[in-house]
């Protein structure tokens, strides 16, 4: 049905995947990866959106390689129902649910104990104000969490710095307006999981 409404298969993939990781760029080949379509008919429909005004893109500054980066607008016309629509429902624009594509890595992610908080930043959002990637907040097993992180950098292709902290240590940090927890509370990040709203967003 969607896909009938939207013109194909693999637009209402990149759609999905474009709102439910708002301030999240994606590189072609790493788009193909994670919706599984070839990337002929990826580059044809990210010119559409980018033609629509949709999405937008950007060139990584990277001495390794000039990527070429896509995200979703959020300026865009039509970007809050079309966020109710592939984005899980959520109209806050940086902690939309995510899609399909990514429900396994939260399950793994989840696996490392009680995880309260859990960001993504710096490399997966192209803003290294705060210093790092990942950042997991609760009460985790550092064990797998160092597993969890393994099979992220060899899933992503990079180094993923992370950060992982106890609840009450998070909590403290806030209340004495930490630099780290203030540089994260203003970074560009994609919320994965927020269970007690610990994070202070204006």
């Amino acid at each position: 049905m969607v896909e009938q409404l939207f013109g194909s298969k693999t637009r209402v993939k990149l759609l999905q995947l474009f709102y439910g990781n708002p301030n999240r760029p994606f590189y072609v080949r790493e788009i193909t990866r994670k919706i599984d379509e070839q990337i002929n008919s990826v580059r044809r429909e990210l010119a559409n959106l980018l033609s629509v005004g949709i999405i937008s893109s950007e060139s990584a500054d990277e001495s390794k390689n000039n990527k070429l980066y896509y995200e979703v607008n959020q300026n865009y016309e039509y970007y809050d129902p079309l966020l109710e629509i592939f984005g899980g429902g959520s109209k806050k624009k940086a902690t939309a649910k995510t899609t399909p594509s990514e429900i396994d890595e939260l399950t793994e992610l989840k696996t490392t104990g009680n995880v309260e908080l859990a960001i993504l930043t710096g490399q997966f959002t192209h803003d290294e104000s705060a210093g790092v990637d990942l950042v997991v907040v609760g009460d985790v097993n550092q064990t797998k969490m160092q597993k969890y992180v393994s099979a992220l950098e060899k899933k992503e292709g990079k180094d993923i710095r992370y950060v992982s902290m106890d609840v009450a240590e998070f909590k403290y940090r806030n209340q004495v307006n930490d630099r780290f927890v203030n540089q994260l509370t203003l970074a560009k990040k994609q919320i994965l999981i927020d269970k007690q709203k610990l994070l202070k967003e204006d």
